[in-house]
C-alpha cells in the first residue's frame, strides 16, 4: 500500500484535497474531529495518512511514508542534506510564504545583511553579547546568515508570535514566514533589503526511503500518469 501523508488540518488539507480532486483523485477525511483518519477514491492501492505539516518531513526520511505534501521550508529546515532524502514530485501552487530576516524599523542605517553584519558587531561590543534573532527555521536560517557572512548573532527559538519577541526584548531581530508582510509592519519591523532566505510553498515529495520494490512502485506510476506529472 502506497502511503500519502497529508496536512491533518486547514488551508492546507483543503487545498492539497482540492489539487488532488481537481486530478481525478478524490481525499476526504472521515471520522470526527479528533480522528486523524481519511479515504481516497480514484485510484486503488493509495492510503491517506493525516499527519500535521512539520511531521512529514521526519516520517519521509524515515521511509514510513511514501509520498508527502508539506512546505518547501519545512523540508529544508528539518531535513539535513534533503536532496539525499526527498525527491519533488510537483510544486503545488499554494501555501506561498516567505522566510525573511527582519529588523527594527527604528535602525535606519539596516537595511541589508551587510548592514546587519555590522550592527551585530557593535551590539557585542556594546552589551557583551551576541544580537539575538529569534526564529524556528534553525537550519535554513544558520546556513543563509553564514552564506552571506553575517556572524556576531544568536539564533534563539520562538515556535509562536515571533514578531513579538523584539517588542518583548527577547530577540533584537527574526527570521520568519510572513505572506503579506503585515503582521512585521504592525510589529514595527522591516524586511532586509536581501534578507529573503527562503520562497516558500507546498510540495509533493516522493521519500527516498521508503521501499518502492513492490507493489507500490507500480502504484506510483499509476497515480504520476493520473496526475499527470513524471515519476521521479
Amino acid at each position: 500500500m502506497l502511503k500519502i501523508g497529508v496536512p491533518s488540518k486547514g488551508r492546507l488539507m483543503e487545498k492539497t484535497f482540492d489539487w488532488f480532486g481537481a486530478r481525478g483523485v478524490t481525499m476526504q477525511r472521515t471520522g470526527n474531529e479528533r480522528e486523524y483518519s481519511g479515504a481516497v477514491d480514484g485510484i486503488e492501492g493509495v492510503e491517506l495518512v493525516l499527519l500535521s505539516a512539520g511531521e512529514i518531513p521526519r516520517e519521509l526520511a524515515a521511509g514510513r511514508i511514501h509520498l508527502g505534501v508539506t512546505g518547501s521550508d519545512l523540508v529544508r529546515d528539518k531535513l539535513a542534506d534533503w536532496p539525499r532524502q526527498v525527491a519533488e514530485l510537483a510544486q503545488l501552487g499554494f501555501g506561498h510564504a516567505d522566510l525573511v530576516i527582519a529588523v527594527p524599523a527604528c535602525w535606519i542605517d539596516v537595511d541589508t545583511l551587510d548592514d546587519l553584519d555590522a550592527a551585530a558587531a557593535a551590539f557585542r561590543r556594546a552589551h557583551g553579547h551576541r544580537l539575538r534573532i529569534a526564529t524556528k527555521y534553525h537550519r535554513l536560517v544558520r546556513d543563509f546568515l553564514t552564506e552571506n557572512g553575517v556572524a556576531d548573532y544568536q539564533l534563539v527559538d520562538s515556535q509562536g508570535a515571533t514578531e513579538g519577541t523584539v517588542k518583548n526584548l527577547t530577540a533584537e531581530a527574526i527570521a520568519d514566514i510572513t505572506s503579506s508582510g503585515e503582521t512585521l509592519r504592525a510589529n514595527h519591523l522591516k524586511i532586509l533589503s536581501d534578507g529573503l532566505v527562503h520562497q516558500s510553498q507546498a510540495v509533493l515529495f516522493r521519500s527516498l526511503a521508503a521501499d518502492w520494490t513492490g507493489a507500490e512502485a507500480v502504484t506510483l506510476a499509476r497515480l504520476c500518469d493520473r496526475l499527470g506529472l513524471a515519476a521521479a
